[in-house]
């Protein structure tokens, strides 16, 4: 059967890794993967990472599964992380209303919330923002719903075009509906909405009747844990049922361990009840039992007092560096040509920015530079360093 099979294209960010491991000028610049760097260009373990194996190494009697819905201190103690603001700390009334499941990475949080959704309500269509991540329509489609997308980046301010995404999803989208958002440090832009238009947006949705779908991939890299969790707190706070997926990939730098979560806030007690049942099915039928070692990392690192101050110093640590490399790349550019993307890059948060540049542009960057970003002119700020920006910036600004 195998041979009516058909060969399909490669994805774009695996073959633009490809291409760039395979240059050997050694002052390539990889700004194309999702991981963070450090200034050496490694992707360590986080010491906190490190010192919770070295103790779960050595009181670990067993390797047998933990449950569906995989490690219970790991999805408490996100739930409190993710939703308790300056507090660290939830409400039992909040905690008894959502329902939750530990998940293959974020990847497999929001396919989780997908399948949730088309049990729940098959017709409802999910909105997405224009541009997305590029896994979110295969991941969620997959699933069999209908998507459309909303308007949100202005490819010539560099900004949110907030006005035209909420007039378009008062004009089309219907009562039920799903929409996406990227709780912060969006990808691919890095544009993110204010607190202000967190609080309008939450206003609409509650009116509309919209559930909103929030896809934290990024918390803590932004502008601070409290900062960067504002909007899930507020759609939290303001709408009755909200969709969470959470990923540890980034912030704890625990990309191949692959530790996420899906949780849905619910209108009751008695609801959760319910969407526990049906998240535990919907795992039992995908991939049965969630793996454990990364979860429980996260669990012992959350729930001590020593390894969370090292993790939280390291978060810091990490978001500190991306944000004076913004700067840094935000002055170089600076120059006549130069000025927007200068001020839309230092305002921007987390990894990502999406620069005005055309795929002749970025090709162009990749054969004479050998500076390697997507043909949509996303860059990983985090893939540079003090030493090579005044070189990224001089490219950029050598092919507008």
């Amino acid at each position: 059967m195998f041979e009516y099979l058909v060969p399909l294209q490669p994805d774009a960010i695996i073959a633009l890794m490809q291409q760039c491991k395979a240059d050997t000028n050694p002052d390539k610049i990889d700004l194309g993967v999702g991981v963070y760097k450090d200034e050496a260009g490694g992707t360590t373990i986080l010491r906190a990472v490190k010192a919770a194996e070295k103790q779960l190494w050595e009181t670990e009697t067993t390797k047998s599964y933990v449950g569906i819905r995989g490690n219970d201190d790991f999805r408490h103690a996100m739930l409190h992380l993710i939703l308790g603001g300056d507090a660290g700390k939830i409400d039992d009334s909040l905690l008894d209303r959502i329902a939750s499941a530990q998940a293959a990475g974020g990847s497999g949080a929001l396919r989780l919330g997908a399948e949730l959704i088309k049990s729940a309500a098959p017709h409802a269509t999910v909105w997405v923002s224009t541009p997305t991540w590029a896994n979110h329509i295969p991941l969620i489609s997959s699933a069999g719903l209908k998507m459309e997308k909303y308007p949100y980046y202005n490819r010539e301010t560099l900004g949110v075009d907030f006005d035209d995404m909420i007039a378009h999803l008062d004009a089309h989208a219907k009562v039920g509906d799903v929409v996406l958002l990227h709780g912060c440090c969006h990808n691919p832009t890095g544009a993110d909405l204010s607190p202000a238009q967190w609080d309008q947006l939450a206003d609409f949705m509650l009116a509309k009747q919209l559930t909103p779908y929030v896809d934290l991939a990024y918390f803590g890299l932004g502008r601070g844990m409290s900062e960067d969790s504002y909007g899930l707190r507020k759609v939290v706070d303001i709408c009755p049922e909200v969709l969470i997926a959470a990923s540890c990939s980034k912030n704890f730098a625990l990309y191949k361990e692959r530790v996420g979560l899906v949780a849905v806030v619910c209108k009751d007690t008695d609801t959760a009840t319910i969407a526990r049942s049906q998240l535990g099915s919907i795992q039992r039928r995908i991939i049965s039992m969630p793996p454990d070692h990364g979860a429980k990392l996260v669990a012992d690192i959350l729930g001590d007092k020593s390894l969370r101050e090292m993790w939280v110093a390291e978060l810091t640590e990490m978001r500190e560096r991306m944000r004076d490399l913004r700067k840094q790349l935000s002055e170089a550019l600076n120059v006549q040509g130069g000025e927007t993307m200068a001020a839309a890059v230092v305002d921007q948060n987390g990894m990502f920015s999406t620069l005005p540049l055309s795929v002749d542009q970025a090709r162009k960057l990749r054969s004479e530079f050998s500076i390697y970003m997507t043909d949509s002119g996303r860059i990983n700020i985090a893939g540079a360093n003090k030493t090579n920006i005044p070189r990224l910036a001089e490219a950029i600004l050598s092919v507008l």
